[in-house]
């Protein structure tokens, strides 16, 4: 499909919306079937999901159980549209320079245990694919890089990701790399950083704008957020990332960034850990207590399977969370509401960050419970056609506009 007409579709979508909200034409109160048409028409496209830390050791993702939020059954349950799978590569490989080897498993796992040994999946590189999948009636299944250390500083490994399917690459984990900033440890004095992007950074980024592959500022530092902005000439996207005016978390956007990041015409996906989503919730974090950092320095020191560590740190997450508030989706419909007020519908969207997180808010468990979200936005007062844009058009809008940019630098 040419950009052309998608772009058409969509300011079809935005003007239809725009006239249902003129004229008020919106319903208080919606039947189970009208909620589920509504839900399925819109197709949603969640930004972020780290089960394939699971499914690259072996899970059978075609269970129900596989991952902890996520699973082919559950998310046929919750009638979505696709996913971006992401291939998620712990810090811990950075010593051994195993980076780029286990990014390339995950993302073999993503395609061999998720899409191939699933039909409900149809695989998507590009807005054409997404649209046709949706039409077709079958999920999207996409590729997203958490952590700019998986290319190991070398652009050469950036493109051969590129062309193995990975569309977005989010520039940090909680880890500063050898040119940019995380959030994760900027206030570290022992750790190098950047200023926000490096020369090596700034020529990542072009390089991503060059391939068609979407900027991810999700993770990355204030100071990195602004270096990003004034680097990339595509979009930009926040794949699992809330808002900070709501919470006060080092890994959510401001105001400022939320403005600045839609006047680059990019969007972002808000995150549905109860930490990015709640103060109350932030404030009882387990990771406040003592004993429980202790136990946590403790398992990282001695646990050396990856999985296991997981596991354990897991459990002990679980152990002192049933005494702390959970996040609601009343909050991640705040969320979405705080973003819509500031810079419009266009530029939100959503990145669960389910199976990456440890936390999910009462009503959103799982990838089972989404209909409950576009069931709270309807009775929100948001319009179908605006829940569309936030579930996928907006997605749409913005890769198309990466597409534009990289065919442009060809």
């Amino acid at each position: 499909m040419k950009i052309q007409s998608i772009t058409g579709s969509l300011s079809a979508i935005a003007l239809a919306g725009s006239c249902l909200l003129l004229t008020g034409q919106t319903k208080k109160s919606w039947t189970d079937a009208e909620v589920l048409k509504i839900h399925k028409d819109s197709y949603l496209v969640d930004l972020h999901n780290d089960v394939p830390m699971v499914t690259v050791n072996g899970k059978d993702f075609s269970l129900r159980g596989a991952g902890q939020h996520t699973d082919a059954v559950r998310m046929k349950e919750g009638a979505m549209g696709g996913q971006f799978f992401a291939a998620f590569v712990p810090s811990s490989y950075v010593a051994n320079n195993g980076s780029a080897h286990q990014t390339l498993r995950l993302i073999d796992s993503i395609k061999e245990d998720i899409w191939k040994k699933n039909a409900q999946f149809a695989w998507a590189a590009s807005t054409s694919d997404i649209l046709a999948n949706k039409k077709a009636g079958k999920m999207s299944a996409l590729i997203g890089i958490e952590g700019g250390h998986a290319i190991e500083d070398d652009v050469r490994l950036l493109r051969r990701f590129y062309e193995l399917g990975a569309r977005y690459m989010t520039l940090t984990w909680t880890n500063t790399n050898n040119w940019c900033d995380s959030s994760g440890d900027i206030n570290n004095p022992k750790v190098k950083h950047w200023g926000g992007l490096n020369d090596l950074g700034k020529s990542i980024v072009l390089e991503m704008n060059r391939l068609g592959m979407l900027v991810d500022v999700s993770h990355i530092s204030d100071g990195a957020f602004w270096s990003v902005i004034e680097t990339s000439k595509a979009p930009i996207i926040a794949s699992h990332s809330s808002c900070r005016a709501l919470c006060d978390a080092g890994r959510n956007l401001t105001d400022d960034m939320i403005q600045a990041l839609a006047k680059k015409g990019g969007l972002m996906g808000i995150n549905f850990s109860c930490d990015f989503l709640s103060q109350k919730a932030k404030d009882a974090n387990p990771m406040n207590r003592p004993e429980v950092v202790k136990e946590r320095e403790r398992i990282m020191a001695e646990v050396k399977d990856q999985q296991e560590a997981l596991k354990q740190f897991r459990a002990l997450m679980a152990k002192y969370r049933g005494q702390t508030p959970r996040a609601t989706l009343e909050d991640v419909v705040a969320h979405i509401d705080h973003v819509v007020k500031l810079v419009g519908v266009d530029h939100v969207a959503i990145g669960s960050d389910f199976d990456g997180i440890g936390c999910t808010p009462d009503g959103l468990d799982d990838t089972s419970k989404f209909p409950n979200l576009t069931r709270a936005l309807l009775e929100k007062g948001y319009t179908p056609q605006m829940i569309a844009k936030i579930y996928h058009g907006n997605l749409i809008r913005v890769f198309s506009a990466v597409e534009k940019t990289a065919a442009s630098m060809k």
